[in-house]
């Protein structure tokens, strides 16, 4: 699975006067063209309206050449075009829109005033090529190639994160367009502020003069985002070279390029050669051919304006929810980033001011560095030295003990936290690498409560909800007996229909198929869904599902056990209180309970250590959790992922994590068990010396990561496991649900 990226933005073309007079372009007039004041209001309100995040200022070059222009600039109080422009963008800002101003050749002046209000820019190079002055750029002074590359490297100078790319078909060469490539790869060397490269191929326009290209734009836009427009989008209007894959209803004129597929894969394959830490963005409204160049390695669609492409305005891009479909069915995901990507929303890169306004609204797209995305704590830093050795010994850590142990940063600081859980693993649990040969059971899919962080659960009415038959349910159980299996966890989404006797049902098909499995079954969430069809207290159902055939409870549902999470990623899940009465009743009435948390997305450092102190004074006074299972977040195909940016976990940060964890739980509970399925059995393997002691099972059937977008399969077999733990050094063991010992290899 692999993430492509967009940002949700709103195109604002604030003026299309231009001084250049490129052949190609049928954006810029020659005219007077200026919103007034209040015309900028009414679309930056409607911006909102639309849900946008960044909003794009698109305008032509230098327009106060013109004088009317000029005239209206100092009638709203403006000395130049840039002051108008940085108005628009103080309005957009108070707004909670990130503006992103692509405006032309400047110069470093004018970039340095609009850095103060903008969180990035943009300037197309569009080709290395001189030879086009006297062709499609003739009369155009500014698309001089010296020109376009001082801009940009004034930018990088002054780091400002930036935009750019190529125009490919306007009569460059092969060679050529990998010289532009070169180019812009040698500014980035020397500024690394090149955040994506625009590889757009050219699309022939009708004439708009005396139309207002974003009038025509929304209107093509509306039409297709709302429906008129297959799914297909050679369904629009005409094609231009059945060969080419782009789009338009024009003869392309006689200067301009035949482009093909191949071409572009090239450019494609060139770009991420030469600038492989750069975004590489494929426009998704001019060619039929944008997945297959996702395929070769393009990683952004741009901007889904949702009013349309103000430069190609008939063509209108696809809406998000046409890309997503689309991209799944290759195995991508889509998801939202901001105008400036996330290793650029940093006070070193963008002005503070601007980065309020991210912190304010977006701070989950900031990337996890230290203490917190929201804010900063100040955090003494001799504190995770300290807490590293208390909880090394065992002792219960404070709150900010903890949440220094999550913020860290400085590899010799993670290093001593590693060697300190690793220690702590050997003192409670040996070298000893424990498994369960086990089976995931999914009964339904089914789930009215609508996480955020979910991919697995679905409407009623949704072509992808299932309902597994009693039959068919029972041959998966003579599956796992087939394959050793000693348990059989079983969980489902919250299906309305679902009573107190449904959950029984399960259980006791369970037992009439294999009596001598362990059955692992129900979330709290779960429970609680019996409890309130029921009637029943949390002890009165446990008793009903004891006699079923239940023998333990997974500690699942758990997520972050802090309300304020809780709410932001799942207002319908139960509250942190209701989840403990009801683990606490799973105890009283004598079964075990594993315990869980699901980090690695929109939590801060302090939240995940109330979640810690939680578990451990839960286990401090019952003894009855069995193990700890931390779940790294899943981004891919889940709402959370999508629309808050969130990239998963790298494995660095997981292991760093997991250690804590360790520390975190002192020798209240002795098994701490990596999710391979998570984090691949590679970085499992690894986290053995992070102070792990089990491996999980093997599930032979995954179904909740699996929808997230997990890349790690659904199935292990036991010797795999065996093979992980003796790649560390371990004696590997099989054991049960209850970890006792079944066999040791």
């Amino acid at each position: 699975m692999r993430r492509v990226t967009f940002s949700r933005n709103y195109t604002l073309s604030l003026s299309r006067t231009c001084r250049c007079y490129c052949k190609y372009c049928a954006f810029a007039t020659h005219r007077a063209h200026l919103y007034a004041p209040d015309e900028v209001e009414e679309r930056l309100e409607d911006a909102v309206r639309r849900n946008a995040k960044e909003l794009l200022v698109l305008t032509g070059e230098a327009p106060e050449v013109n004088p009317e222009v000029a005239e209206r600039l100092r009638s709203y109080g403006h000395p130049d075009f840039t002051s108008y422009v940085a108005w628009a963008c103080e309005r957009a800002l108070e707004r909670g829109l990130l503006p992103h101003t692509n405006l032309g050749v400047l110069s470093r002046s004018d970039l340095a005033r609009l850095r103060e209000v903008t969180a990035s820019q943009g300037l197309m190079l569009e080709s290395i090529s001189e030879r086009l002055m006297d062709a499609v750029h003739a009369g155009s002074p500014t698309k001089h190639p010296a020109r376009r590359l001082q801009t940009i490297e004034a930018a990088g100078e002054l780091r400002i994160p930036f935009t750019t790319g190529i125009l490919v078909g306007i009569g460059e060469t092969e060679e050529e367009r990998i010289a532009s490539l070169e180019a812009l790869a040698g500014v980035n060397e020397r500024h690394g502020h090149i955040q994506e490269v625009i590889l757009q191929n050219y699309v022939p326009h009708p004439s708009y003069y005396g139309r207002e290209v974003a009038e025509i734009a929304d209107h093509a836009a509306g039409e297709r985002w709302n429906g008129d427009a297959a799914d297909d989008p050679t369904s629009r209007a005409g094609r231009y070279g059945e060969a080419s894959g782009t789009f338009g209803g024009e003869e392309p004129p006689e200067w301009a390029n035949p482009i093909t597929l191949e071409d572009m894969k090239l450019l494609v394959r060139e770009a991420r050669r030469l600038l492989p830490e750069v975004g590489i963005q494929v426009p998704p409204n001019l060619s039929d051919w944008w997945l297959d160049l996702v395929d070769e390695g393009a990683t952004d669609l741009g901007g889904l304006s949702a009013n349309g492409d103000h430069i190609s305005p008939e063509q209108a891009f696809p809406s998000p929810h046409e890309v997503r479909k689309r991209l799944e069915r290759r195995g991508h995901a889509l998801t939202e980033r901001l105008c400036a990507y996330p290793q650029y929303l940093d006070p070193d890169w963008i002005e503070q001011g601007v980065l309020d306004v991210v912190k304010l609204k977006y701070w989950s797209f900031i990337p996890r560095r230290g203490s917190g995305r929201r804010f900063e704590r100040e955090l003494d830093p001799e504190l995770a030295p300290r807490a590293i050795e208390r909880g090394r010994a065992g002792e219960r850590l404070t709150e900010d003990e903890l949440t220094a142990l999550f913020a860290e940063i400085r590899p010799d600081v993670i290093e001593q936290m590693r060697m300190a859980a690793d220690e702590l693993r050997a003192e409670l649990a040996g070298d000893v690498a424990t498994f369960v040969v086990n089976r995931n059971v999914n009964f339904t899919n089914v789930c009215v409560v609508g996480c955020a962080f979910c991919g697995f659960g679905q409407g009623k009415r949704s072509p992808d909800a299932y309902h597994v038959t009693a039959d068919d349910f029972q041959a998966r159980i003579a599956e796992a007996v087939a394959f050793g299996a000693t348990e059989i966890c079983m969980q489902g989404g919250i299906h309305p229909d679902y009573t107190l006797e449904h959950y029984g049902r399960w259980l006791r098909l369970a037992k009439q198929a294999a009596p001598e499995l362990h059955l692992h079954a129900y979330s709290p969430m779960e429970v609680h869904f019996m409890c309130e069809r029921s009637g029943r207290t949390p002890e009165q159902v446990f008793d009903y599902l004891l006699e079923c055939g239940l023998g333990s409870t997974p500690g699942t549902a758990a997520e972050v056990l802090d309300d304020g999470v809780r709410t932001r990623i799942s207002p319908n899940k139960l509250p942190v209180a209701r989840w403990v009465e009801i683990i606490e009743a799973c105890h009283r009435v004598g079964l075990r309970s594993t315990s869980t948390v699901m980090f690695g997305h929109i939590e801060e450092p302090w939240e995940l250590a109330r979640h810690m102190r939680v578990v451990r004074e839960l286990q401090e006074r019952t003894g009855g959790i069995t193990e700890f299972v931390p779940l790294s977040f899943i981004p891919f195909q889940t709402l959370l992922g999508r629309t808050h940016g969130i990239e998963e976990i790298s494995a660095p940060e997981n292991l760093k994590h997991t250690a804590a964890f360790r520390l975190a739980l002192g020798h209240t509970i002795p098994n701490l068990q990596a999710s391979w399925v998570k984090m691949g059995l590679e970085a499992a393997t690894e986290s053995l010396r992070w102070g792990v002691n089990d491996l999980g099972g093997t599930l032979m059937e995954e179904n909740i990561s699996r929808m997230a977008g997990s890349q790690h399969g659904v199935r292990l077999e036991p010797e795999q496991l065996i093979g992980a733990a003796r790649a560390a050094g371990r004696t590997p063991a099989q054991r049960t649900t209850l970890y006792e010992i079944v066999e040791a290899y």
